[in-house]
């Protein structure tokens, strides 16, 4: 179901550009020698939604609490348009934050909650009204402005918490695991009023995250976190089609992982078979780790694959099957099919092929 269907006119949508919104520039915190985040560089466009991603303790809370003015930096700068930000405090940087338990006042109603930062902004009474029935028509809750969350849903109040952060149309707007106390078909839907509202008003988001689907169906670009560091950056199709490396492609997607090494001739030697490999993913002999996810593989007769094994397993998930594959070697793999394609019967002996480009050799 879509909302916020009405014309208005909050916000008025900015141009496409790649005029940098935000740089984090050498922005590092430690605690008592410990290092939440190592020096980090990071650049956000104007009117881009990208996306920090990243196991618990990777630093990307620590990233947006630096750039919110949360936690002071032990080293670097944060600027946004232009001016150095580091040392304003929280209500002097033009940010907008959305949490995941939504911060709305019980005692006041949905309208009076939206309304409430241009009331500390001292807008004039009829503008701060308009703008904010604005925001509840953009997010779908211009029939509530008179409830109070406690008689919403937990999708509505992250709603007006939505609402709440667009209506003043901050600079940047940061969103810390918005969807993370919703159910799994509320937070799909929300997704795609996320992006929606991101489309309709060209605002510049900051999205922290730690679930890969959440971020691949959101994501403009996609900063991938590890131990206080940045791993990878790129687009979703980027992240999943063609890691940098071996942690990029295990946390972003399934992944099938083959260990051995390319030889003299570019071609990946493993347990279970001598493989062919694209050269410019296999780069120098030595030791790798051949990746391919489970889409790329396709199920033949065993006398016809590039490798052979035995399906121990099969899975229903409505469109499509999961097959794992033992190898000889005791590796396994999964395979994704079609779920109208002939079964396969456990126990029984295939091969696997795939195209040589699909697959992706990485440094061990």
């Amino acid at each position: 179901m879509m909302f916020g269907t009405a014309k208005i006119a909050l916000p008025t949508p900015r141009p496409s550009s790649r005029r940098v919104k935000l740089l984090a520039q050498e922005i590092s915190k430690s605690y008592g020698g410990v290092d939440a985040l190592k020096p980090t560089c990071l650049e956000v466009f104007e009117g881009e939604l990208l996306t920090v991603l990243g196991p618990s303790g990777s630093g990307k809370t620590t990233l947006l609490q630096l750039i919110c003015g949360i936690a002071e930096p032990t080293s670097g700068r944060i600027v946004i348009d232009g001016v150095d930000q580091t040392n304003l405090p929280i209500h002097r940087r033009n940010i907008g934050v959305v949490f995941q338990n939504y911060a709305l006042f019980p005692h006041l109603t949905v309208l009076e909650n939206v309304s409430f930062p241009l009331q500390m902004r001292r807008f004039p009474k009829p503008e701060l009204r308009k703008r904010a029935i604005a925001a509840l028509e953009l997010v779908g809750l211009g029939p509530f402005g008179e409830r109070f969350p406690a008689e919403l849903s937990g999708g509505q109040q992250q709603r007006v918490a939505l609402g709440r952060c667009f209506v003043y149309e901050p600079a940047l707007i940061l969103m810390d695991e918005p969807l993370g106390a919703l159910d799994r078909k509320l937070r799909e839907s929300l997704q795609i009023e996320i992006k929606r509202l991101h489309r309709q008003t060209g605002a510049t988001i900051l999205f922290v995250t730690h679930d890969q689907e959440e971020a691949l169906a959101l994501s403009d670009r996609i900063c991938l976190m590890r131990d206080a560091n940045i791993e990878q950056i790129g687009t979703p199709e980027a992240l999943y089609e063609r890691p940098a490396t071996l942690f990029a492609a295990n946390f972003v997607g399934i992944s099938n992982v083959l260990e051995g090494a390319v030889d003299g001739e570019g071609r990946f030697v493993t347990a279970d078979g001598i493989l062919a490999c694209v050269a410019s993913s296999a780069g120098r002999a030595g030791r790798g780790a051949l990746i391919i996810r489970p889409e790329h593989i396709e199920i033949v007769p065993a006398a016809a694959g590039m490798l052979t094994g035995v399906v121990i397993e099969r899975t229903y998930a409505g469109s499509e099957t999961r097959q794992i594959v033992t190898l000889p070697s005791s590796v396994t793999l999964t395979v994704r099919r079609r779920a109208d394609e002939a079964p396969i019967a456990v126990g029984e002996t295939v091969g696997l092929r795939w195209a040589p480009d699909r697959a992706r050799v990485l440094p061990h």
